[in-house]
């Protein structure tokens, strides 16, 4: 069986139509391959748009090459329930035009700051991706950060058409976090300001590009690494880069002039909003489906379960995540609860979508910086405005907390979040082992401000609420602690 590559398409039957490369794409990911992707995709066959991806690789590890081993080509398989319907589809996304390691091809990566047809920059380098990194300084080789390197790209630009204003980027973040396009346009500047560049350049990053702020919402649990034999059979050709999505999506943007031309979605037909305020939006799905996402993961997992579909259909989880959702996560939305009841209902549906198998590990991906913005939020609020604490929250915590141990009965976790916080829980765990101090572990983890933004320690009852339930956990085990607490 061949690999699938331009010769394959052409087999098929299929004619690919070279774009020009308009969008540059900060991340590789499932998540944006199956989203962001199949819309331009479904833009540019609808003729609303004639536009080409290049796909930069924003971390040194990733899989562009496997992406250009394949000629930009992947399979996406879209399954799920539609008006009632069991649907599943599959086609060929061949709008990725080019793929960059910039870590290997810096001066390849920033020549695209000199390309007349690029327009628009998007991204999703997850929450931990839009930061700003005070010594990520030097632009003469390639920066650690997606600011750093997004910095140094219209820093090439800017010199190449001579400032000109009318050559700024449209500038579109996906990433899950608080008003993400101003988010990142001051990460831009802050970089700058810290590296001295010049007042001009920072005024046309400032009044020349424009940004814009959105939300997401597509479950992609990735790789179908249990279906791809049968997968395989069905195509007649090996695709390693096959990604597997829901049907449901969503697209919210807030309206800016510039860019809704460059993107006029309104004629699609897709689920894409343009909003004046995407905040109602974006906290409702952060709130119930990440929040309730990051919240199960470490509990769910250290109970021996692997996907969010077994999580729901086990009696003593189920009932967790239903608690979670409909006790103290929507208590805290600004919203109609009847409206917050139908979208609950319909996210827990989704999570029992009998075709997607969504691995809980693939959602602990940066979990420390997850739990920071999804579910802090809900902490706060719920404390504020029943002036108690909410205790699956709690012990959700509590469940991060041993999950960053990195072990689930003897089985290793193989925990993948930013270096410096798995720097932070591994000295604390090693403490702990010294102590045996539940109090001591509560405290050293909800004062670990430089990841949650607080001292957790402040918020009345929570140490000794955490403390106890980690006490639990290790004393009884994640399974007969979680069922004792579920009731």
């Amino acid at each position: 069986m061949v690999k699938l590559d331009n010769k394959v398409y052409e087999s098929l039957g299929k004619k690919r139509s070279h774009r020009p490369v308009k969008i540059m794409q900060f991340g590789e990911g499932n998540f944006l391959r199956a989203f962001l992707d199949w819309i331009f995709q479904s833009l540019d066959d609808e003729g609303i748009i004639d536009a080409g991806v290049a796909i930069v690789q924003p971390m040194p590890f990733g899989r562009v090459k496997e992406l250009a081993d394949q000629d930009g080509l992947y399979t996406l398989r879209l399954e799920g329930i539609d008006k009632g319907k069991n649907v599943k589809s599959s086609r060929i996304i061949d709008v990725v035009e080019d793929c960059i390691n910039p870590f290997t091809e810096y001066e390849r990566f920033l020549s695209y700051g000199e390309s007349e047809d690029l327009q628009i920059i998007v991204s999703n380098t997850t929450e931990a991706g839009i930061t700003l990194d005070s010594e990520d300084t030097n632009l003469d080789e390639c920066p650690k950060s997606y600011p750093g390197k997004l910095l140094a790209l219209l820093k090439r630009r800017y010199e190449h058409f001579d400032g000109a204003m009318d050559k700024g980027l449209a500038i579109v973040p996906c990433e899950l976090i608080d008003n993400n396009g101003d988010e990142l346009k001051r990460c831009l500047l802050g970089l700058g300001n810290i590296i001295g560049l010049d007042a001009e350049f920072l005024n046309w990053i400032e009044n020349a590009c424009h940004f814009t702020s959105t939300l997401v919402d597509r479950i992609v649990p990735g790789y179908p690494k249990t279906e791809i034999d049968a997968i395989q059979k069905e195509t007649g050709y090996i695709d390693n880069n096959v990604v597997k999505g829901e049907i449901f999506h969503l697209w919210v943007l807030k309206k800016e002039p510039y860019i809704q031309k460059l993107l006029p979605t309104e004629k699609s037909g897709l689920n894409i909003i343009w909003a004046d305020n995407i905040k109602p939006y974006k906290q409702r799905k952060v709130k119930i489906l990440n929040g309730s996402h990051t919240a199960m993961v470490p509990v769910s997992y250290l109970c021996g379960i692997d996907t969010v579909g077994e999580t729901l259909a086990d009696p003593v989880m189920g009932k967790y995540v239903r608690d979670l959702v409909f006790s103290e996560i929507n208590p805290t939305i600004d919203l109609p609860q009847n409206e917050m009841v139908d979208f609950a209902n319909s996210v827990l549906e989704r999570y029992q979508n009998p075709y997607i198998r969504h691995e809980l590990m693939s959602i602990a991906l940066n979990s420390t910086t997850k739990f920071t913005e999804r579910l802090i939020p809900t902490l706060t609020d719920y404390v504020r405005i029943r002036g108690a604490l909410p205790e699956h929250v709690c012990f959700s915590f509590a469940g991060l907390v041993v999950f960053h141990r990195g072990l689930r009965g003897k089985e290793k976790i193989t925990l993948n979040d930013d270096p410096k916080h798995l720097e932070f829980w591994a000295k604390i765990w090693k403490e702990f082992e010294a102590e045996k101090d539940y109090t001591a572990l509560a405290e050293k983890a909800l004062g670990y401000s430089a990841a949650w933004k607080m001292d957790m320690n402040t918020i009345p009852g929570m140490t000794e609420k955490v403390a106890g339930y980690l006490k639990d956990i290790l004393e009884k085990g994640m399974k007969a602690a979680v069922k004792d607490f579920a009731g």
